[in-house]
Protein backbone atom coordinates (compact mmCIF):
# COMPACT_ATOMS: atom_id res chain seq x y z
CA UNK A 1 0.00 0.00 0.00
CA UNK A 2 1.49 3.19 -1.02
CA UNK A 3 1.81 5.68 1.55
CA UNK A 4 1.93 9.80 1.47
CA UNK A 5 3.83 12.01 3.24
CA UNK A 6 2.88 15.54 4.51
CA UNK A 7 2.42 17.99 7.30
CA UNK A 8 -0.91 19.01 8.96
CA UNK A 9 -2.44 22.65 7.46
CA UNK A 10 -4.14 24.98 9.21
CA UNK A 11 -5.76 26.42 5.85
CA UNK A 12 -8.70 24.74 4.17
CA UNK A 13 -7.77 23.62 0.81
CA UNK A 14 -7.96 20.29 -1.80
CA UNK A 15 -5.61 18.30 -1.31
CA UNK A 16 -4.14 16.99 -4.98
CA UNK A 17 -1.83 14.05 -3.67
CA UNK A 18 -2.65 10.14 -4.26
CA UNK A 19 -2.42 6.79 -2.60
CA UNK A 20 -3.85 2.98 -3.72
CA UNK A 21 -5.43 2.83 -0.38
CA UNK A 22 -7.54 4.83 2.86
CA UNK A 23 -3.61 3.95 5.01
CA UNK A 24 -1.19 6.79 4.84
CA UNK A 25 1.27 8.26 7.33
CA UNK A 26 2.76 11.61 8.45
CA UNK A 27 6.71 11.90 8.73
CA UNK A 28 6.61 15.29 10.66
CA UNK A 29 9.02 15.49 13.79
CA UNK A 30 5.42 16.55 15.79
CA UNK A 31 3.58 12.99 14.91
CA UNK A 32 6.80 10.93 14.47
CA UNK A 33 5.87 8.83 10.80
CA UNK A 34 2.26 7.91 13.04
CA UNK A 35 -0.29 6.05 10.29
CA UNK A 36 -3.82 7.35 10.18
CA UNK A 37 -6.80 6.48 8.35
CA UNK A 38 -9.25 8.56 6.21
CA UNK A 39 -12.69 9.09 5.00
CA UNK A 40 -14.28 11.04 2.71
CA UNK A 41 -17.61 12.52 3.58
CA UNK A 42 -19.59 14.09 0.46
CA UNK A 43 -22.70 15.95 -0.25
CA UNK A 44 -24.02 15.99 -4.28
CA UNK A 45 -27.07 17.31 -5.51
CA UNK A 46 -27.64 15.32 -8.51
CA UNK A 47 -29.61 17.46 -10.31
CA UNK A 48 -33.56 15.90 -10.37
CA UNK A 49 -32.88 12.37 -10.55
CA UNK A 50 -35.90 11.24 -12.04
CA UNK A 51 -36.82 7.29 -13.18
CA UNK A 52 -39.57 6.59 -15.78
CA UNK A 53 -42.23 6.14 -13.96
CA UNK A 54 -45.22 9.45 -13.87
CA UNK A 55 -45.98 9.89 -10.29
CA UNK A 56 -49.36 10.89 -10.21
CA UNK A 57 -48.42 12.78 -6.83
CA UNK A 58 -46.18 14.94 -7.92
CA UNK A 59 -46.03 18.31 -10.33
CA UNK A 60 -42.94 17.35 -11.45
CA UNK A 61 -43.81 15.50 -15.24
CA UNK A 62 -41.32 16.53 -17.60
CA UNK A 63 -38.88 13.54 -17.07
CA UNK A 64 -41.09 10.84 -17.96
CA UNK A 65 -41.11 8.75 -20.89
CA UNK A 66 -44.15 11.29 -21.97
CA UNK A 67 -42.34 14.61 -20.47
CA UNK A 68 -41.53 17.21 -22.52
CA UNK A 69 -38.22 16.69 -22.05
CA UNK A 70 -38.16 13.28 -23.71
CA UNK A 71 -37.17 11.46 -20.60
CA UNK A 72 -35.97 8.15 -22.25
CA UNK A 73 -34.45 4.99 -20.72
CA UNK A 74 -31.02 5.25 -22.18
CA UNK A 75 -30.96 8.89 -21.33
CA UNK A 76 -31.58 7.53 -17.46
CA UNK A 77 -29.09 5.39 -17.61
CA UNK A 78 -26.21 7.90 -19.44
CA UNK A 79 -27.68 10.32 -16.09
CA UNK A 80 -26.81 7.39 -13.34
CA UNK A 81 -23.35 6.38 -15.44
CA UNK A 82 -22.46 10.33 -15.19
CA UNK A 83 -23.51 10.56 -11.71
CA UNK A 84 -21.80 7.32 -10.63
CA UNK A 85 -18.56 8.08 -11.94
CA UNK A 86 -18.36 11.84 -10.22
CA UNK A 87 -19.17 9.97 -6.57
CA UNK A 88 -16.44 7.53 -7.23
CA UNK A 89 -13.95 10.16 -7.81
CA UNK A 90 -14.83 12.48 -5.01
CA UNK A 91 -11.61 12.21 -2.67
CA UNK A 92 -10.29 9.07 -4.18
CA UNK A 93 -6.74 11.77 -4.69
CA UNK A 94 -6.14 11.46 -1.25
CA UNK A 95 -8.05 8.27 0.14
CA UNK A 96 -7.43 5.95 -2.78
CA UNK A 97 -11.11 4.93 -2.84
CA UNK A 98 -14.99 5.97 -3.14
CA UNK A 99 -16.70 8.14 -0.24
CA UNK A 100 -17.44 6.09 2.92
CA UNK A 101 -20.97 8.55 3.19
CA UNK A 102 -22.60 10.56 0.47
CA UNK A 103 -26.00 12.72 1.21
CA UNK A 104 -27.79 13.34 -1.91
CA UNK A 105 -30.80 15.77 -3.01
CA UNK A 106 -32.81 15.88 -5.38
CA UNK A 107 -33.58 12.23 -5.85
CA UNK A 108 -36.46 11.00 -6.31
CA UNK A 109 -37.04 7.66 -4.76
CA UNK A 110 -35.26 4.34 -3.21
CA UNK A 111 -35.39 3.00 -6.54
CA UNK A 112 -33.14 5.80 -8.20
CA UNK A 113 -30.78 5.30 -5.41
CA UNK A 114 -30.93 1.61 -6.10
CA UNK A 115 -30.10 2.10 -9.67
CA UNK A 116 -27.25 4.18 -8.56
CA UNK A 117 -25.28 2.05 -5.93
CA UNK A 118 -25.56 -0.55 -8.80
CA UNK A 119 -23.57 1.40 -11.59
CA UNK A 120 -20.50 -0.36 -12.78
CA UNK A 121 -18.46 2.54 -11.06
CA UNK A 122 -19.98 2.13 -7.66
CA UNK A 123 -21.19 -1.52 -7.28
CA UNK A 124 -17.69 -2.84 -5.89
CA UNK A 125 -17.78 -0.58 -2.66
CA UNK A 126 -21.14 -1.81 -1.64
CA UNK A 127 -23.23 0.77 -0.77
CA UNK A 128 -26.30 0.52 1.27
CA UNK A 129 -29.18 2.96 1.38
CA UNK A 130 -31.53 5.61 3.76
CA UNK A 131 -34.29 6.99 2.03
CA UNK A 132 -37.83 8.50 3.59
CA UNK A 133 -39.94 9.83 0.86
CA UNK A 134 -41.21 13.76 1.49
CA UNK A 135 -44.06 15.43 0.98
CA UNK A 136 -42.13 17.91 -1.54
CA UNK A 137 -44.60 18.29 -4.69
CA UNK A 138 -41.88 18.31 -7.03
CA UNK A 139 -41.05 14.73 -5.76
CA UNK A 140 -37.42 14.87 -4.47
CA UNK A 141 -35.96 13.86 -1.57
CA UNK A 142 -32.64 13.86 0.42
CA UNK A 143 -30.84 10.45 0.74
CA UNK A 144 -27.69 9.08 2.35
CA UNK A 145 -25.29 6.37 0.92
CA UNK A 146 -22.92 4.10 3.06
CA UNK A 147 -20.48 1.92 2.54
CA UNK A 148 -21.64 -1.74 4.49
CA UNK A 149 -18.01 -2.39 5.47
CA UNK A 150 -17.41 1.21 6.87
CA UNK A 151 -20.33 2.48 8.71
CA UNK A 152 -23.21 0.91 10.29
CA UNK A 153 -26.26 2.58 11.69
CA UNK A 154 -27.94 3.04 15.10
CA UNK A 155 -31.00 4.79 14.33
CA UNK A 156 -32.40 7.14 10.93
CA UNK A 157 -34.52 9.74 11.13
CA UNK A 158 -36.79 11.64 8.84
CA UNK A 159 -37.62 15.26 10.26
CA UNK A 160 -40.48 17.19 8.53
CA UNK A 161 -40.63 20.66 7.88
CA UNK A 162 -43.76 22.71 8.63
CA UNK A 163 -43.80 25.95 6.64
CA UNK A 164 -46.62 27.73 5.30
CA UNK A 165 -47.55 30.53 2.91
CA UNK A 166 -46.76 33.96 4.17
CA UNK A 167 -49.43 35.17 2.00
CA UNK A 168 -51.66 32.77 3.41
CA UNK A 169 -50.85 30.98 6.59
CA UNK A 170 -53.70 28.23 6.54
CA UNK A 171 -51.61 26.76 2.97
CA UNK A 172 -49.04 24.55 3.88
CA UNK A 173 -45.78 24.82 1.60
CA UNK A 174 -44.37 20.95 1.24
CA UNK A 175 -40.70 20.50 0.84
CA UNK A 176 -37.87 18.17 1.87
CA UNK A 177 -37.81 16.48 5.05
CA UNK A 178 -34.30 17.05 7.32
CA UNK A 179 -32.65 13.25 7.09
CA UNK A 180 -30.72 12.20 10.40
CA UNK A 181 -28.13 8.88 10.39
CA UNK A 182 -26.88 7.79 13.35
CA UNK A 183 -24.03 4.75 13.72
CA UNK A 184 -20.91 3.96 14.12
CA UNK A 185 -18.05 5.08 12.11
CA UNK A 186 -13.79 4.08 13.56
CA UNK A 187 -15.92 2.76 16.36
CA UNK A 188 -17.54 5.87 17.01
CA UNK A 189 -20.42 7.22 17.19
CA UNK A 190 -21.09 10.33 13.90
CA UNK A 191 -24.50 11.40 13.09
CA UNK A 192 -25.62 12.63 9.70
CA UNK A 193 -27.48 15.24 8.93
CA UNK A 194 -28.50 16.14 4.91
CA UNK A 195 -30.93 19.01 4.38
CA UNK A 196 -32.27 20.39 1.02
CA UNK A 197 -33.60 23.95 2.03
CA UNK A 198 -36.45 25.57 0.44
CA UNK A 199 -35.46 27.32 -2.99
CA UNK A 200 -35.32 30.92 -3.40
CA UNK A 201 -38.21 30.78 -5.81
CA UNK A 202 -39.83 34.30 -5.80
CA UNK A 203 -36.68 36.03 -4.44
CA UNK A 204 -33.84 35.45 -1.73
CA UNK A 205 -35.58 38.58 0.16
CA UNK A 206 -39.48 36.93 0.13
CA UNK A 207 -38.41 33.10 0.50
CA UNK A 208 -35.99 33.76 3.00
CA UNK A 209 -38.56 33.10 6.10
CA UNK A 210 -38.24 29.75 4.98
CA UNK A 211 -34.75 29.19 5.38
CA UNK A 212 -35.25 30.46 8.30
CA UNK A 213 -37.79 28.14 9.45
CA UNK A 214 -35.14 25.39 7.87
CA UNK A 215 -32.52 27.08 9.63
CA UNK A 216 -34.79 26.63 13.19
CA UNK A 217 -35.47 22.91 12.55
CA UNK A 218 -31.75 21.92 12.04
CA UNK A 219 -30.15 23.58 14.89
CA UNK A 220 -33.35 21.92 17.04
CA UNK A 221 -31.87 18.38 15.97
CA UNK A 222 -28.09 19.26 16.71
CA UNK A 223 -29.37 20.47 20.08
CA UNK A 224 -31.37 17.83 20.88
CA UNK A 225 -28.09 15.70 19.65
CA UNK A 226 -25.28 17.78 21.95
CA UNK A 227 -28.42 17.37 24.70
CA UNK A 228 -28.02 14.13 24.96
CA UNK A 229 -24.16 13.62 24.37
CA UNK A 230 -21.80 17.48 25.10
CA UNK A 231 -19.77 15.72 22.70
CA UNK A 232 -21.35 14.98 19.78
CA UNK A 233 -19.47 13.94 16.69
CA UNK A 234 -22.27 15.88 14.10
CA UNK A 235 -21.73 16.61 10.26
CA UNK A 236 -24.51 18.55 8.86
CA UNK A 237 -24.44 18.87 5.13
CA UNK A 238 -26.67 19.99 1.99
CA UNK A 239 -28.17 22.51 -0.03
CA UNK A 240 -28.88 25.05 2.04
CA UNK A 241 -30.14 27.54 -0.97
CA UNK A 242 -28.18 30.01 1.10
CA UNK A 243 -24.50 31.02 1.44
CA UNK A 244 -22.13 30.47 4.47
CA UNK A 245 -22.86 34.09 5.33
CA UNK A 246 -26.86 34.45 5.14
CA UNK A 247 -28.05 35.30 7.80
CA UNK A 248 -30.16 31.61 8.17
CA UNK A 249 -26.90 29.89 8.16
CA UNK A 250 -24.40 32.53 10.13
CA UNK A 251 -27.54 33.58 12.99
CA UNK A 252 -29.95 30.80 12.34
CA UNK A 253 -27.20 27.90 12.89
CA UNK A 254 -24.50 29.85 14.98
CA UNK A 255 -21.79 28.63 12.27
CA UNK A 256 -17.97 30.14 12.60
CA UNK A 257 -15.33 30.05 10.02
CA UNK A 258 -13.13 29.74 12.94
CA UNK A 259 -12.27 26.40 14.56
CA UNK A 260 -10.12 27.80 17.68
CA UNK A 261 -13.51 30.23 18.32
CA UNK A 262 -16.02 27.53 18.88
CA UNK A 263 -18.10 27.58 21.58
CA UNK A 264 -19.61 24.43 23.27
CA UNK A 265 -22.72 24.49 20.82
CA UNK A 266 -21.09 26.02 17.69
CA UNK A 267 -20.59 24.29 14.26
CA UNK A 268 -17.78 25.00 12.62
CA UNK A 269 -18.38 25.62 8.57
CA UNK A 270 -15.00 25.01 6.89
CA UNK A 271 -17.03 26.58 3.68
CA UNK A 272 -17.01 29.96 4.55
CA UNK A 273 -13.05 30.26 4.09
CA UNK A 274 -13.89 28.75 1.28
CA UNK A 275 -16.79 31.29 -0.14
CA UNK A 276 -14.75 34.53 0.65
CA UNK A 277 -12.07 33.28 -1.78
CA UNK A 278 -14.63 33.02 -4.36
CA UNK A 279 -15.27 29.53 -4.51
CA UNK A 280 -19.11 28.36 -5.44
CA UNK A 281 -20.31 24.98 -6.62
CA UNK A 282 -23.18 26.62 -8.44
CA UNK A 283 -23.47 29.48 -11.16
CA UNK A 284 -26.33 32.04 -11.69
CA UNK A 285 -26.15 35.14 -13.42
CA UNK A 286 -22.37 35.36 -13.96
CA UNK A 287 -22.24 35.00 -10.07
CA UNK A 288 -21.09 32.37 -8.03
CA UNK A 289 -22.84 30.65 -4.89
CA UNK A 290 -21.57 27.97 -2.44
CA UNK A 291 -24.92 26.66 -1.05
CA UNK A 292 -23.77 23.40 -0.61
CA UNK A 293 -22.03 23.28 2.91
CA UNK A 294 -20.77 20.52 5.23
CA UNK A 295 -20.46 22.05 8.67
CA UNK A 296 -19.51 19.84 11.98
CA UNK A 297 -19.65 20.24 15.37
CA UNK A 298 -16.70 21.19 18.00
CA UNK A 299 -15.51 17.98 18.77
CA UNK A 300 -14.76 17.18 15.33
CA UNK A 301 -12.35 20.02 15.14
CA UNK A 302 -9.90 18.67 17.72
CA UNK A 303 -6.25 18.72 16.52
CA UNK A 304 -5.65 15.16 18.80
CA UNK A 305 -5.93 12.81 16.16
CA UNK A 306 -6.05 9.52 18.12
CA UNK A 307 -9.89 9.63 17.78
CA UNK A 308 -11.65 10.61 14.54
CA UNK A 309 -11.28 14.36 13.35
CA UNK A 310 -12.28 16.60 10.80
CA UNK A 311 -9.08 17.30 8.47
CA UNK A 312 -10.17 19.32 5.49
CA UNK A 313 -13.04 20.29 2.89
CA UNK A 314 -13.30 21.02 -0.56
CA UNK A 315 -15.90 21.62 -3.21
CA UNK A 316 -14.86 19.00 -6.33
CA UNK A 317 -15.10 20.69 -9.26
CA UNK A 318 -12.76 18.74 -11.47
CA UNK A 319 -12.44 20.20 -15.14
CA UNK A 320 -14.66 17.43 -16.92
CA UNK A 321 -17.53 18.69 -14.33
CA UNK A 322 -17.06 22.07 -15.73
CA UNK A 323 -19.57 23.09 -19.02
CA UNK A 324 -16.86 22.81 -21.79
CA UNK A 325 -18.01 25.73 -24.09
CA UNK A 326 -20.75 28.33 -24.64
CA UNK A 327 -22.44 31.60 -22.99
CA UNK A 328 -21.61 29.15 -19.91
CA UNK A 329 -18.23 28.00 -19.92
CA UNK A 330 -16.80 27.14 -16.32
CA UNK A 331 -20.39 26.48 -14.90
CA UNK A 332 -21.23 23.12 -13.24
CA UNK A 333 -21.97 21.31 -16.50
CA UNK A 334 -25.48 20.17 -15.78
CA UNK A 335 -27.38 17.27 -17.23
CA UNK A 336 -30.35 19.44 -18.80
CA UNK A 337 -30.60 22.67 -20.69
CA UNK A 338 -33.67 24.47 -22.26
CA UNK A 339 -32.73 22.01 -25.39
CA UNK A 340 -32.65 19.05 -23.48
CA UNK A 341 -30.42 16.80 -22.51
CA UNK A 342 -26.80 17.66 -22.48
CA UNK A 343 -24.96 15.24 -21.23
CA UNK A 344 -23.61 16.61 -18.31
CA UNK A 345 -23.91 15.87 -14.76
CA UNK A 346 -25.28 18.35 -12.32
CA UNK A 347 -25.96 22.23 -12.16
CA UNK A 348 -24.25 21.92 -8.47
CA UNK A 349 -20.43 20.68 -7.85
CA UNK A 350 -20.30 18.05 -5.30
CA UNK A 351 -18.52 19.07 -1.63
CA UNK A 352 -16.79 17.14 0.79
CA UNK A 353 -14.70 16.58 3.74
CA UNK A 354 -12.21 14.42 4.98
CA UNK A 355 -11.74 12.87 8.27
CA UNK A 356 -8.72 10.95 9.54
CA UNK A 357 -8.10 8.76 12.99
CA UNK A 358 -4.80 7.60 14.00
CA UNK A 359 -4.17 4.01 13.61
Amino acid sequence: MKKITFLFLTSILILSCSTSGTTFSDRSAENSNKEYKAHTIAFYNVENLFDLEDDPNTVFHDRTVRGEKFYTEEIYQLKQKNLAKVIADIGKEFTGTTPTVIGLAEIENYNVLNDLVNQEALKNSEYSIVHYDSPDLRGIDVGLLYKKSEFTPTNTHSHRLKIFDARNDSRRLHTRDQLVVSGLLEGEKVHFIVHHWPSRSGGEARSLPNRIKAGELNRHIVDSLLSLDAHAKIINMGDFNDDPVSPSIKEGLGTKSNREQLDAKDLYNPMEYMFNKGVGSLAWRDSWNLFDQMMVSKSLTQKNYATLQFYQAGVFNKPYLATPQGRYKGYPYRSYSNEGWTGGYSDHFPVFIYLIKEK
